[in-house]
């Protein structure tokens, strides 16, 4: 107990200089990983204008319950292990469920395509098939269409539009897709044929793509394992330390 709370007050005395003595490190550190989440968050729709106080209160949060569990358990693996949980479970959420979202719009994009294809080719105007699009395609991917519509309305370019789109989604199918379409509206080829052809090549990517993730899927569980194995060893290390420590004292 008095080992724990001796490393506990070192720990603390560390980090409370930590902005003193690696402050610009520190600081860049914390813009990287807001930057990163603001990223994220702004793909989920989520409002990021008080993200600042929340990543300094997810900080404090890790310290806080770092030195509890060495003051409490008396267990640096323990700290180091649920201070490290702190941090990746979070951040790791917000990760997948702004890459599910990104997922979900790349499968919906090619039956976008061709829907919008097929727009065209009833004779309506490229303004008129993305509005047909914000109304009638599935979540997410009618969210885009809808703000696409919006800005298009409101005065900007489509030019301008597509490419806040294609920055803000970070999709190569809709990069290609968007190329496609500019590139068709300068030549004057028929946009609706040029828009199929994409939504046939998206299609076979995709099936590519599964075919490839569905193949590699055991490979990646067996790196998640022995990902985690020197954890379970770290614990029954500590567990067996603890006893002969314990059993030491006893004699």
């Amino acid at each position: 107990m008095e080992m724990a709370l001796i490393a506990s007050i070192l720990i603390g005395c560390s980090l409370g200089l930590m902005p003193l003595v690696a402050g610009g490190y520190f600081r860049d550190a914390l813009a990287w990983v807001e930057g990163d989440l603001r990223d994220k968050l702004r793909r989920l729709r989520v409002d990021t204008r008080r993200l600042r106080g929340w990543v300094v209160a997810w900080v404090v949060a890790v310290i806080a319950v770092g030195l509890g569990f060495l003051l409490i358990a008396g267990s640096v693996p323990f700290a180091v292990l649920f201070s490290l949980l702190l941090v990746c479970v979070p951040w790791y959420t917000v990760r997948r469920l702004a890459e599910e979202r990104r997922q979900k719009i790349e499968d919906q994009l090619a039956d976008s395509m061709v829907s919008l294809s097929s727009a065209i080719r009833a004779g309506l105007s490229l303004g008129q098939s993305l509005e047909i699009l914000a109304e009638q395609s599935p979540h997410p991917i009618c969210q885009e269409f809808r703000q696409m519509v919006g800005e298009y309305q409101m005065g900007q370019t489509l030019d301008r539009v597509l490419e806040d789109t294609r920055v803000r989604l970070k999709s190569e199918n809709f990069a290609l897709f968007a190329a496609a379409m500019q590139a068709s509206r300068e030549s004057g080829g028929r946009l609706n044929e040029t828009v199929e052809r994409i939504a046939t090549s998206v299609l076979e990517l995709q099936r590519l793509e599964r075919k490839i993730l569905s193949e590699t899927a055991q490979a990646r569980t067996s790196g998640l394992y022995m990902a985690l194995a020197p954890v379970a060893v770290l614990h029954r290390l500590t567990q067996f330390l603890a006893t002969v420590d314990h059993r030491g004292h006893d004699l």
